[in-house]
């Protein structure tokens, strides 16, 4: 009779044990890309970031970058494993919620395997602590990342320069708040996303604490180092920090900032974020300006076309930002003709005028050879002619086709209903058509996915 209940009671057991088992057999792998057709290993599958908390230390005699990201997430599947993207240093220490976590690497990705699975639905805590000599990443020719300079680092994500600094899902459609918190040598300036909070120096180094709440695309992180004069003041309220490396000669560009901020908040409604502000070091080695949340980077003193551009990617870049990087006219066709539409209203060339001159270029000129929409790869995402030129031209084409009104509607609606978001180029079409009451699938494939300059539209 003992062994007839002892036996019983262990079938009872195993039944009640079996679905816990099958449960576990059904957690899997995050995917250790997203399919971007230019980046397919850019990002992860199977979870969502809310929150990235940077506790970083750099020092720039060496290049030397100490850092723990504690990352905040919501699984997305049931995860047996998942991935972050992160290049160079060496990783010391990783724990999920609290306990160790086992870790490969294979190139860009940073593959964790938590103690126990993860469950779809859980928020779970990721905290990874690393060291290394800070490298800048070389993506098609141009240097992103953590890029060391004589006196500190012109910190730039776009597009794939954000692993090189912190392990991140390095997907533009995965926005998530950030916290900043670094320290350097007395006398260098951090420049950070969002709000400066406090720094303080003590044994002969300062820390410098920012935060950024709203949502932000990894690749618009920044912590810019070096000596700069710091200058803090608001436009309407707006927190507003403006960082000039002392070398630089100083010129008035710079004093526009506020009078640029206002014309687009006239133009495309309300200014998106906590904070407004430029950096600008002294790195003409870097050879670009970045559009980094609530502060452009700037790598020379810019000139007024170009503290425009970078201005104006707060509406569209960076609060309403391309899901895909094919997408990328969505950036920098909008922030282009953001420079057309300033010339025209500040009495100099209209936006009409500056088409004309792009459209009478020659047919096979440079305009015309790659698809707006489509520009065929990594190589091609920064052509100046096909991506932002006739990006430019695109709109300032619609803005003839249905008329001023319907067109400053659908460019304000697009910032409104797309504020933090993440957009396609089939979703602006059909925005244009709503508020313009007209077919335009022939009108945007002609301009968008066309080589060749359009003859009719």
């Amino acid at each position: 009779m003992r062994r007839l209940l002892l036996a019983a009671l262990l079938c009872v057991c195993a039944a009640l044990f079996l679905p816990a088992v099958a449960g576990a057999a059904g957690f899997s792998p995050g995917s250790s890309g997203t399919g971007d057709p230019y980046y397919p290993l850019a990002g992860n599958g199977g979870y969502d970031v809310a929150h990235y908390g940077l506790k970083l230390a750099y020092q720039p005699d060496g290049h030397e970058l100490t850092g723990r990201a504690t990352i905040l997430a919501t699984a997305t599947q049931d995860l047996s494993r998942f991935d972050l993207d992160f290049l160079g240093y060496t990783v010391r220490q990783i724990l999920v919620d609290g306990a160790a976590a086992t870790f490969t690497r294979d190139g860009q990705e940073l593959v964790i395997t938590p103690a126990a699975g993860i469950a779809e639905g859980s928020t779970f805590e990721v905290a990874v602590r690393y060291a290394g000599v800070a490298e800048a990443i070389v993506d098609e020719g141009s240097l992103v990342g953590w890029i060391p300079t004589d006196d500190g680092a012109y910190v730039a994500g776009e597009p794939t320069g954000s692993p090189g600094w912190y392990p991140v899902n390095d997907e533009p459609a995965d926005k998530a708040t950030f916290d900043f918190t670094v320290t350097v040598p007395k006398g260098l300036t951090v420049m950070c996303n969002g709000v400066l909070l406090w720094h303080k120096t003590a044994d002969g180094r300062t820390t410098w604490r920012w935060s950024e709440t709203d949502p932000m695309s990894p690749y618009l992180a920044t912590a810019t180092t070096g000596r700069f004069d710091l200058t803090e003041y608001e436009i309407d309220g707006i927190p507003t920090y403006v960082a000039v490396d002392p070398t630089l000669q100083k010129g008035q560009v710079l004093a526009k900032l506020p009078e640029i901020v206002r014309f687009f908040v006239d133009l495309y409604g309300e200014y998106p974020f906590n904070a407004a502000g430029a950096i600008v070091d002294n790195a003409k080695f870097v050879d670009y300006a970045l559009e980094t949340q609530t502060k452009p980077i700037f790598d020379q003193m810019p000139d007024e076309w170009t503290l425009v551009h970078e201005t104006a990617h707060m509406w569209y870049g960076d609060s309403v930002t391309l899901t895909d990087w094919p997408d990328i006219w969505l950036n920098e066709g909008f922030a282009t003709w953001s420079n057309w539409i300033w010339s025209e209203r500040q009495g100099n060339k209209t936006a009409q005028q500056q088409f004309k001159r792009y459209y009478n270029t020659p047919e096979q000129g440079w305009i015309w050879g790659i698809a707006t929409g489509a520009p065929g790869g990594p190589a091609f995402m920064w052509d100046w002619g096909a991506v932002y030129l006739r990006g430019a031209m695109t709109l300032q084409a619609l803005r003839e086709k249905i008329g001023d009104t319907a067109f400053l509607t659908v460019m304000r609606k697009w910032a409104a209903q797309h504020r933090y978001g993440n957009v396609t180029t089939p979703e602006f079409v059909a925005l244009a058509e709503q508020y313009s009451g007209m077919e335009l699938d022939d009108f945007f494939r002609v301009w968008l996915y066309e080589p060749g300059k359009p003859a009719a539209w």
